[in-house]
């Protein structure tokens, strides 16, 4: 079984592992495909220090090369495998509960190739699960082969809750609405692999051999990124460029560990071998 581009193993010194660090994408490090200040340096700082780090996102519509390509069209230098997507993720969790099985698609290329690439079958005959990602073409026929499939005992699997997407328009539709609708019609609740669920932040853990006592997750949502890695048991950075807003953190029952403006406000922490 093959398996996705995965960043290397976290170092470790005399002292034990080195700090690690996993990062949303959108509001974080990139804003309406343009990059938030500071954010080049960010990664540019972890990479000299030799510090471990996954960039994170639900969106599971484009593979590791493509968002890397997005990245680097923004004026941030990112390798692939720098990368862990709710496809990944959704694959890896697949291949782990029914190795090589099959499944029913509804989604994008950086869903159908982590699926290939862990040796699972696109099928719509009998498949073990129907997987619901994100796409912008959501066909009614699609939804409705969803439907019979479950009703006739595939599990249904979504790669994550966003209920709505962000475009240059206004919002789109997303996976936890359309997840929705199918519940509505079958009565069965999908399992949602993606944020705020903690299986992802152990998943981009494992990928990159990190430890939870010793990483960081940076975000800019209260309700997935802060609250995943919270749940996750790792320190919590909430970054004020995105969706959470400081006067939103004190509507949650959980708190991050720390407040700041943006990504580049860390940067002299990074300096310093991690943050503190």
């Amino acid at each position: 079984m093959s398996v996705p581009d995965q960043a290397s193993p976290a170092p470790a010194t005399d002292d034990g592992p080195l700090p690690s660090f996993l990062m949303d994408m959108d509001g974080v490090l990139v804003h309406e495909e343009h990059a938030i200040p500071g954010a080049d340096e960010f990664i540019k700082a972890l990479t000299a220090a030799g510090l471990p780090f996954l960039v994170l996102t639900n969106n599971s519509i484009y593979t590791q090369r493509d968002l890397a390509a997005r990245l680097h069209s923004s004026g941030i230098d990112l390798a692939p495998a720098s990368i862990w997507t709710s496809a990944l993720a959704t694959a890896k969790f697949l291949a782990d509960q029914r190795p090589e099985g099959s499944a029913y698609v509804i989604g994008e290329a950086g869903l159908t190739t982590a699926l290939h690439d862990v040796g699972y079958i696109l099928s719509e005959r009998d498949p073990d699960y129907v997987v619901l990602g994100e796409t912008r073409t959501y066909s009614f026929e699609a939804i409705t082969r969803a439907i019979r499939l479950i009703e006739s005992g595939a599990r249904f699997i979504a790669t994550n809750p966003d209920p709505t997407g962000p475009s240059r328009e206004g919002s789109l539709p997303a996976t936890g609405a359309v997840a929705s609708l199918v519940s509505k019609a079958t009565g069965v609740e999908p399992y949602f692999v993606g944020k705020p669920n903690p299986l992802m932040i152990r998943s981009a853990l494992n990928a990159i051999g990190a430890h939870s006592e010793t990483t960081v997750m940076i975000g800019d949502r209260m309700d997935t990124d802060i609250v995943a890695g919270l749940e996750a048991g790792l320190e919590t950075v909430l970054v004020l460029t995105g969706v959470s807003g400081r006067a939103d953190v004190d509507k949650f029952a959980y708190r991050p560990s720390r407040v700041v403006d943006s990504i580049g406000d860390l940067l002299y922490d990074v300096s310093l071998g991690g943050l503190g």
